[in-house]
């Protein structure tokens, strides 16, 4: 869906781990990988200690530290709903996007229906409580995912503030029913908003 051609630059945010950068860089690209959290950034940059591959930095997507038109294509898998304001992360990713760029953003969703969102909410507790004991015993791991969800506005309405902050083509796909949803969106060709 990125649409990457030969020598494409990428940015990742939120990149964690570095998962989605390495994929880009394994097609050849240039890839910067950007998280706010050092220790992230520790253990992605452990799993490739070789030459080449994604560069990884430290930083804050509502203050991006490239020049405008930096990136063919931005993507994030479960940042932006973990952004603390919206409007200045997305403004940021249009500002470093050049003109026709890709926008690519992976993330839970935020169900309409009440009793499916209670049900959801419910189950991603329970579930992030067991793995999060499992894996890393301590069960309020992944308990942020349910109470984060409380306060974002849902793929539906990310998808207009998109369209309103210079994204002029703009799909959202439901992924697994609509528990998360895809944002794919290129900034305007005129580069305005």
């Amino acid at each position: 869906m990125a649409g990457l051609h030969r020598g494409a630059r990428v940015l990742d945010l939120a990149t964690g781990t570095g998962d989605l950068a390495f994929l880009a860089s394994a097609e050849g690209k240039t890839v910067v990988g950007l998280d706010i959290t050092r220790r992230m950034l520790e253990l992605a940059a452990a799993k490739h200690a070789g030459s080449g591959g994604p560069r990884f930095i430290q930083g804050d997507m509502m203050a991006l530290p490239f020049c405008a038109a930096s990136f063919d294509v931005v993507t994030t898998g479960y940042g932006i709903r973990n952004v603390p304001e919206l409007t200045p992360a997305i403004d940021e990713i249009a500002r470093v996007l050049r003109p026709g760029g890709r926008f690519l953003s992976l993330d839970f969703d935020r169900p309409d229906n009440r009793v499916v969102r209670a049900v959801y909410f419910s189950y991603l507790t329970v579930v992030g409580s067991i793995l999060g004991l499992l894996l890393h015993g301590d069960p309020d791991t992944y308990r942020y995912i349910p109470q984060s969800l409380r306060t974002y506005p849902g793929s539906r309405e990310v998808g207009r503030m998109l369209k309103a902050r210079g994204f002029d083509w703009l799909v959202v796909l439901p992924v697994l029913g609509g528990l998360l949803a895809m944002h794919s969106a290129q900034k305007a060709e005129d580069g305005n908003r």
